[in-house]
């Protein structure tokens, strides 16, 4: 279950802004180039996408975000413009389906941007399904890739993107996930990349049968060679329906007691949590999204990196797996612009989150010279350090209390530190990348 994008009659809401219609919806709580090495051509001159001019049926829009924007907000601009954009780095997105109109669709979002040409690949080393337009799924999941393709060229402009797809749709409970377990094992095994986007989600409510556990547990062991064997960073979304999920297979219903995802409740998996991020005269301004999936594995408990936080911490967490890691944005009332099958949206959900993130540890990868991997311990042992407000945005406003279809849950506050909405916050990333870097090689 893809994170942000399905529609409404199906699994997941829609977190969408139709620039045509202007109306905000509901928001919704191998390889030809085996080693993975970017063959895009380095930017030679930056100040050619640094409009921050939203195309012309969304300039009445004023939380419209761009490109460049984006990478102001989050401290990137001033890397990129140093040509540290993630050139020789390559991300991998994992996805159902794809988008047959993907390649021109983000060649339209280049050219409006001023950003460089990328050719993106699809691979489909496990099998496709034909593509029907009047398939829901299928439209969802065409606009969920194409969101995370432009997301991720945004951020790292000089990154390779590869788009893995599997015939499958995944929705709740194991449906779909052993598809999406062999592309990733597909993308280690062959070397395609070095960092994993990926914003499917199963509530832990539907894992919970023994056979799905055992399933959870071979996920688990997979991530962790990857990560800490292979070099992978591994970015999932926390979930859209902010301190609970649907708790059923057929996701008809919602728990009405506070609930997490997999696979952004596993340890060796970096949990993107969502902000409303808005531009304002001072900079920028960002809370909290009420959207933010967050809380307390009740599969996995408390890793080592997350025993440094402080005792007001600890005494949530209580011996469990707290989740997100960190945070960007997602309110689909502040997204960026995307272009998608001829129209100009906005696209909300933490499956905007996770892109992000994917492009800025592009970047980290390239200043690194190597692939960081497992991120986790280096982002909280940062945060411990007393660099939280200088690396980090501390998001301190906003909760992801959830009300709908006659469920209310409490949710969490965001608070100054860590917290089970934003994490350890949004990313700074000309102060965060050199310090990510610096553990990492100490």
């Amino acid at each position: 279950m893809f994170s942000d994008s399905r529609p409404l009659t199906n699994k997941r809401a829609a977190c969408i802004l139709l620039a045509a219609l202007m109306v905000l919806l509901t928001a919704c709580g191998g390889s030809s180039n085996p080693t993975g090495k970017s063959k895009a051509t380095p930017i030679a001159h930056p100040a050619s996408f640094t409009t921050d001019a939203c195309p012309s049926t969304l300039k009445s829009t004023p939380t419209c975000l761009t490109p460049h924007s984006m990478r102001v907000a989050y401290g990137m601009e001033a890397l990129v413009e140093q040509g540290k954009d993630g050139t020789g780095e390559t991300v991998v997105d994992i996805v159902s389906y794809g988008s047959p109109t993907l390649q021109k669709d983000v060649n339209i979002f280049d050219q409006q941007f001023g950003l460089p040409a990328i050719t993106v690949q699809q691979l489909s080393p496990i099998g496709t399904a034909k593509f029907d337009p009047q398939n829901n799924d299928m439209v969802g999941w065409a606009e969920e890739t194409t969101l995370d393709v432009e997301i991720i060229h945004a951020m790292a402009p000089g990154a390779k993107i590869i788009v893995l797809t599997s015939p499958v749709d995944e929705t709740e409970g194991t449906i779909g996930l052993p598809q999406f377990l062999q592309l990733e094992q597909y993308a280690v095994n062959k070397h395609l990349g070095q960092i994993f986007s990926q914003s499917y989600v199963a509530s832990e409510p539907t894992l919970a049968d023994a056979k799905s556990r055992q399933f959870v547990s071979t996920y688990d062991a997979f991530y962790k060679q990857a990560t800490t064997q292979d070099g992978w960073t591994i970015l999932n979304g926390s979930g859209d329906h902010g301190a609970t999920d649907f708790n059923n297979l057929a996701a008809t219903t919602f728990s009405p007691t506070p609930i997490v995802d997999f696979p952004a409740d596993d340890p060796w998996v970096t949990a993107v949590g969502g902000t409303t991020l808005l531009k304002s005269a001072s900079g920028v301004n960002e809370t909290a999204w009420s959207g933010s999936g967050g809380g307390f594995s009740a599969f996995f408990s408390e890793p080592d990196y997350q025993k440094q936080l402080p005792q007001s911490a600890q005494t949530k967490l209580n011996g469990r797996r707290g989740l997100p890691d960190v945070a960007a944005n997602a309110d689909p009332f502040s997204a960026m612009a995307i272009y998608f099958e001829g129209q100009w949206i906005q696209v909300g959900g933490t499956s905007a989150a996770t892109p992000t993130w994917a492009g800025i540890i592009a970047v980290a990868d390239q200043m690194a010279g190597h692939p960081l991997g497992f991120i986790n311990p280096a982002l909280y042992k940062i945060a411990a350090a007393g660099k939280m407000t200088s690396d980090f945005r501390d998001i301190v406003s906003g909760s992801n209390a959830f009300t709908q279809s006659g469920v209310s849950v409490q949710g969490y506050s965001a608070v100054s530190g860590w917290d089970p909405v934003t994490g350890n916050g949004a990313p700074i990333g000309e102060k965060l990348l050199p310090d990510l870097i610096a553990v990492d090689q100490g």
